[in-house]
């Protein structure tokens, strides 16, 4: 299973613009959130967020919005 570079140990990521988190579990969710880390430069903007404990709840804990 593929992961993003530095979130590789990660489940769920998220990203700051607009608070959704992305199960890289998934395979639909993960190929969005790679296009969109690519299209919006969103690694190199620092707006990507990991969870920790690395579930749903922690997701929603944070104001994130499970896609």
């Amino acid at each position: 299973m593929a992961r993003l570079r530095r979130f590789e140990e990660h489940r769920w990521v998220g990203t700051r613009d607009d608070m959704r988190a992305y199960d890289c579990d998934d395979a639909n969710q993960f190929e969005v959130l790679t296009a969109r880390v690519q299209d919006d430069a969103l690694m190199e903007n620092n707006m990507l967020q990991s969870f920790g404990p690395d579930d749903v709840s922690e997701v929603r804990n944070r104001g994130f919005r499970p896609v």
